[in-house]
């Protein structure tokens, strides 16, 4: 019974493996590459390409058509961008092998809302 208890107390301290937990950014340049996912928009969720430039430019195109410009910057580091449509701030994640960018609008407008990515393997 003292080792299942030991063991128990073990487990509960230790960092767990593949728990998905925030990234820091030091630079946009991280971002760099193809993104796939899903945008909310006033009709809905849609599906959504991104690439993003080492400079932290992106162009985003949904699955309808429609698409939007703009950059990521780092602001008192924290991880922000700014579109043709909404300003507001991203963060990046990683879960089991798995990158993940959520984008959220500080004040949406044209009823846009959260974004999520998960980073195109190559």
């Amino acid at each position: 019974m003292p080792f299942i208890l030991l063991l128990a107390a073990v487990l509960a301290l230790s960092p767990l493996d593949g728990v998905a937990g925030e990234k820091d950014i030091v630079d946009v340049k991280e971002l760099a590459g193809s993104w796939r996912g899903w945008v909310t928009r006033e009709e809905g969720q849609e599906g959504a390409t991104m690439i993003v430039s080492s400079d932290g430019s992106y162009r985003a195109l949904t699955t309808a058509g429609a698409s939007t410009e703009g950059k990521f910057y780092l602001q008192d580091g924290q991880l922000r961008y700014r579109s043709s449509r909404t300003t507001g701030a991203a963060s990046l994640s990683e879960d089991q092998g798995t990158t993940r960018l959520t984008m959220m609008p500080a004040d949406p407008k044209y009823r846009t809302g959260r974004a999520e990515y998960e980073r195109v393997k190559q």
